[in-house]
């Protein structure tokens, strides 16, 4: 069995005060995948650096304090690509590729739209890039599971109030048929959904510090893990662990059926 999260930490150093590691330790994780570091190497101690029996493998942002993406594998890579070779989105720390034997896993990091316009165009710029990568990965002939934030509730049923936020990015027309893309014409496989194909409020991953979202379940389902079509086929199960709160993010966990 492959067990492989996904988390968005909201920064390593505040998951770790919330127990984030202490969790970590007990899921017998092959592969993690982080997002939001909001730290420099410098910044993170042992345990946020390797894990026990992990080996950690970072891509952060020039910036201090921002973004940043991360990988733990309980399996030594046989190759670690750090970046996309963009220049605008390396510094910012957003895409790290481990590949062990005939699977390949990505830690992912999509740009937020909601701050402002600016950022919205941001991240059109990176959903430009980052198509033909996608494709490219596609035809790799390895199998790959892509994990991360994407930033984008694809479907009416992966966020509470979908009415009153098709104006909002993460919402957007243009980028739920951006995922359509994906799963559509690329052949990519939406591994939760897969297996939970009507869950509504269960499915959810962030919530807004705003208001009380969490208490009511105000959720949108962000994070994703999207896979090839072979490896996606052995998933076999898939949670979301929402007992304790690391961050605004959930962690989401999947077990394939797949030795690497």
């Amino acid at each position: 069995m492959l067990r492989v999260i996904t988390a968005n930490l909201n920064g390593v150093r505040s998951a770790e005060t919330k127990g984030f590691f202490s969790w970590l330790s007990d899921q017998h994780a092959d592969v993690v995948c982080l997002q939001e570091l909001k730290a420099q190497l410098a910044d993170m101690n042992a345990e946020m650096r390797n894990p026990e029996g992990m080996h950690g493998f970072f891509h952060c942002a020039e910036k201090r304090g921002y973004s940043g993406v991360g990988i733990y594998a309980r399996r030594e890579p046989d190759r670690v690509v750090e970046g996309l070779g963009n220049p605008e989105f390396d510094a910012e720390g957003r895409y790290i590729q481990a590949d062990f034997g005939n699977l390949s896993v990505v830690s992912l990091y999509l740009p937020s739209g909601s701050s402002s316009e600016e950022r919205l165009q941001a991240k059109y710029r990176f959903m430009d890039y980052f198509l033909p990568h996608m494709a490219e990965l596609q035809a790799c002939g390895r199998e790959v599971i892509v994990c991360g934030d994407w930033n984008i509730a694809h479907r009416e049923i992966d966020l509470k109030n979908w009415k009153s936020n098709q104006k909002n990015s993460g919402f957007l027309p243009e980028e739920r048929a951006w995922l359509s893309r994906l799963f559509d014409e690329q052949g990519w496989v939406d591994v939760y959904r897969r297996l939970h194909p009507e869950a509504t409020e269960a499915c959810y991953t962030w919530w807004s510090n705003r208001g009380q979202a969490w208490t009511k379940n105000v959720g949108w389902r962000l994070d994703y893990q999207i896979a090839t079509a072979g490896i996606a086929a052995k998933a076999t199960a898939a949670s979301i662990y929402k007992e304790a709160r690391f961050s605004d993010h959930a962690p989401l966990t999947i077990d394939y059926d797949f030795a690497p």
